[in-house]
C-alpha cells in the first residue's frame, strides 16, 4: 500500500474486508513487510479467484477503517465485474 495511504490510519487494521463491484466480501490480513504495508493471507486466492492477471490495474477505495472497495481493470482499462463465485470459506467476510 502507498504510504500516504497508510498515514491516513493512527494504526493500520491487521485486516481488511475488501468489497467487490457486486458487494461480495473477502477477508485479507495485513503484514508489515520492509517498512511497507501488504496484503498477505487470503489476497493471491482473491487474485486467483477474481482472475487478476499481470497488467491488469487494482484500485482500492477506503469505505470504512476497515474495509476496502476493490475495482478491478483488464489491460484494456475496462472494469472487470466478478459475480459472487465460490469463494474459499477460511477468507469469505461475514457481513
Amino acid at each position: 500500500m502507498p504510504l500516504d495511504f497508510t498515514k491516513m490510519f493512527v494504526a493500520v487494521p491487521t485486516e481488511f474486508k475488501l468489497r467487490n463491484n457486486t458487494g461480495c466480501s473477502w477477508r485479507v490480513t495485513v503484514k508489515l513487510m520492509n517498512g511497507r504495508v501488504t496484503l498477505d493471507q487470503g489476497w493471491a486466492t482473491y487474485a486467483a479467484v477474481h482472475h487478476i492477471k499481470i497488467g491488469y490495474m487494482v484500485m482500492f477505495k477506503l469505505l470504512t477503517p476497515d474495509t476496502l472497495k476493490v475495482i478491478i481493470f483488464d489491460d484494456d482499462g475496462i472494469e472487470v465485474v466478478n459475480k459472487c463465485g465460490k469463494h474459499d470459506e477460511a477468507f469469505a467476510a461475514r457481513d
